[in-house]
């Protein structure tokens, strides 16, 4: 199973950089058309026309799956799919709609490689009930694509949030990241992993990989640890 997620935020030159990098070392030569799966957002052709602007193609020629009249077909017939960020709630509801989760589960298990960004990082997890996002659909279910056997939070910010006003920093008293996900394993028990922008998680081969970021990795019952870009957390997940 091969599985590359990023957390997003690909804004800067450098970063876009890495994202042209590890699509092209993750997907390879034997790749030259790549399923994209828009359903996070609203505008699904104005998506798909931004990311070829912007580069966030990789080089790759991207094809939307709502370009086809079967959705389920245009997945079985793909040579990789990449699922873009947006809102988690709308994108799981979609998926759910269009019945795609055991046929990706199955075509990613047999060797389809998947990449996900942000939201659809999120629904590369067991669940995404680790989002960040507004509930504004109600989906059938929270159940995702199970790809990895961790959540992810994405976007992960490491600190409290303080905002500027006029010339002074304020410090903001809502909840931070830390908290929601300490509240998440006061109900559930997978692992999660706070993925600062820009990152990436490599998993295949059975292998772990964090790269060009670093990750907070939370465990209920254990202290936080910052994984800094480079670290195998194969074993680290394991316990």
């Amino acid at each position: 199973m091969r599985v590359l997620l990023g957390s997003g935020g690909f804004r800067s030159e450098q970063r876009r950089e890495n994202l042209r990098d590890e699509m092209q070392d993750f997907f390879g030569s034997s790749v030259s058309r790549i399923l994209f799966i828009p359903y996070a957002l609203h505008d699904y052709d104005a998506y798909l026309a931004a990311m070829k602007q912007h580069g966030f193609d990789g080089g790759f020629e991207l094809v939307g799956i709502h370009e086809f009249p079967d959705a389920k077909k245009a997945l079985e017939q793909a040579e990789a799919v990449y699922v873009g960020g947006g809102n988690s709630f709308r994108l799981i509801d979609t998926i759910h709609k269009q019945g795609l989760i055991e046929p990706m589960q199955e075509l990613v298990k047999a060797g389809l490689p998947y990449m996900g960004v942000s939201a659809g990082t999120n629904v590369a997890c067991p669940t995404m009930m680790t989002t960040n996002d507004m509930p504004i659909v109600y989906p059938p279910s929270f159940d995702s694509f199970g790809l990895v056997p961790y959540q992810v939070n994405a976007h992960y910010y490491g600190g409290q949030i303080w905002a500027k006003q006029g010339e002074e920093f304020v410090e903001h008293f809502g909840e931070t990241r830390a908290d929601r996900i300490r509240e998440f394993h006061e109900m559930n028990a997978a692992p999660v992993l706070g993925l600062e922008e820009g990152a990436f998680l490599r998993n295949e081969n059975g292998k772990v990989l964090l790269k060009h970021g670093s990750a907070t990795l939370f465990q209920p019952g254990l202290d936080a640890k910052v994984l800094d870009s480079g670290f195998d957390i194969t074993v680290t997940l394991e316990g």
